[in-house]
């Protein structure tokens, strides 16, 4: 016989006992769960982790996975949604996370630290200043984290692959329409020829001076004025996403950065696309040159046609040339600045920003027929000199709807 230390060394080794396997088929004891990386011959001399029968307040974690779900409603979630928003930005502002209802969320609002402005512990240290407080408001970080919250706070969720923000753009939409209807007071023909659904590409004559105010515009007269109220989107040059905030601002109100791949998804998408082939060459004519169609760079708005088998509508724009009459330019000076020119124009930069608003001239819009190229396969779009003489084709009428327009115009300011 041994002793009662070698009668329990012998029951580890051989299995658990009676009374063991007794107590480990009670109702609600906790089975021994072998982990993935142990082998199933080990698993017997493995001891059960933890308590093996649960206390009379405790649930087993097998009737908590069972438990079941109670759904969230849109009042809670909203009110979580918030909780964490005011924890976010205090947190950005330096203090202590608080709750919805105002309180510190670590604790009551008298048991503050001395570096959340409360009392020294001691009495010897000095409060720091409050976020928000003369301190904050004079550096600059404070301001620039004041933009920030308001510009998320003001961006809208449904954005798309572009950066057109809806809510942004509707935002500004009263002002857009004040100047369609009321400020340039424009006269839009030939809407009819856009097509109320599908892909088309739309081409223009571009001009306005330091700021076209050509495409957005554009964009104004078709949504108000088509009968299928198409939404337009524009390729703008690259130049204005050098300015400051401008590219961010255009991006927002519905401009795409002009190259053949973004178009090539705005069409594949099925949307209306309008293109100035001018480019910043047609916004940077000189007042004497207004209405002279530039050239049309190496007709990459033919190409982009033929290998999508995209429709073509001429559009001429009267009036934009006479809102900031470009008088000179200054070219040497802004490039290493990534803008094309400074415009000098009658009233900038003699009135500063104020010498760019622009003048209320009358416009007239005028689109032709559409161009289509459905004899021509998408292998014709490497063909340089069908290329060549289709833009052409398409310069020459865009320059003869100018120069009608021109022709029966009696005032720059009333058309």
């Amino acid at each position: 016989m041994g002793t009662e230390h070698d009668r329990e060394r012998k029951g580890a080794v051989n299995g658990p006992s009676a009374s063991a396997r007794g107590r480990s088929d009670r109702p609600g004891s906790a089975q021994v769960v072998p982990s993935i990386d142990v082998e199933d011959e080990e698993t017997r001399y493995l001891a059960p982790i933890g308590p093996t029968e649960p206390s009379d307040g405790r649930k087993t974690q097998s009737s908590e996975a069972h438990a079941p779900v109670v759904p969230v409603t849109a009042e809670e979630l909203g009110r979580q949604i918030r909780e964490l928003e005011a924890r976010l930005k205090s947190m950005l502002a330096g203090g202590q996370p608080h709750d919805a209802s105002g309180g510190a969320a670590g604790g009551p609002e008298t048991q503050r630290s001395p570096r959340q402005g409360g009392a020294a512990a001691h009495g010897s240290e000095p409060p720091l200043s409050e976020p928000g407080t003369a301190r904050d408001v004079l550096s600059t970080d404070f301001y620039l984290r004041q933009w920030g919250r308001a510009g998320l706070r003001s961006r809208s969720e449904e954005v798309d692959e572009f950066g057109f923000d809806p809510k942004y753009e509707a935002r500004y939409r009263p002002l857009f329409d004040f100047l369609y209807r009321h400020y340039f007071r424009i006269e839009l023909q030939g809407v009819e020829h856009i097509p109320a659904e599908g892909r088309c590409l739309v081409v223009s004559n571009h001009a306005g001076g330091p700021i076209p105010y050509d495409g957005l515009m554009l964009r104004a007269a078709v949504r108000r004025e088509h009968p299928a109220q198409r939404e337009l989107r524009w390729l703008a040059d690259d130049f204005v996403y050098y300015l400051p905030f401008a590219g961010t601002i255009m991006n927002r109100l519905g401009a795409v950065r002009a190259c053949q791949e973004n178009a090539e998804r705005l069409l594949a998408g099925e949307r209306l696309v309008a293109v100035f082939p001018e480019g910043a060459k047609g916004s940077g004519k000189l007042y004497k040159d207004r209405y002279q169609l530039q050239r049309f760079g190496r007709g990459g708005f033919i190409r982009l046609c033929l290998r999508t088998r995209t429709p073509l509508v001429p559009c001429a724009i009267v009036g934009a040339e006479e809102t900031n009459p470009l008088l000179y330019r200054v070219e040497h000076v802004t490039r290493a600045l990534g803008i094309p020119y400074l415009p000098i124009t009658p009233t900038f930069p003699a009135l500063g920003p104020l010498g760019l608003v622009p003048a209320p001239t009358k416009w007239k819009i005028r689109m032709a027929e559409p161009v289509r190229f459905d004899a021509y396969g998408p292998e014709a779009a490497d063909d340089q000199i069908l290329v060549r003489r289709l833009a052409e084709r398409v310069r020459a009428t865009i320059q003869g709807l100018l120069d009608e327009t021109l022709a029966t115009r009696k005032s720059i300011w009333f058309g």
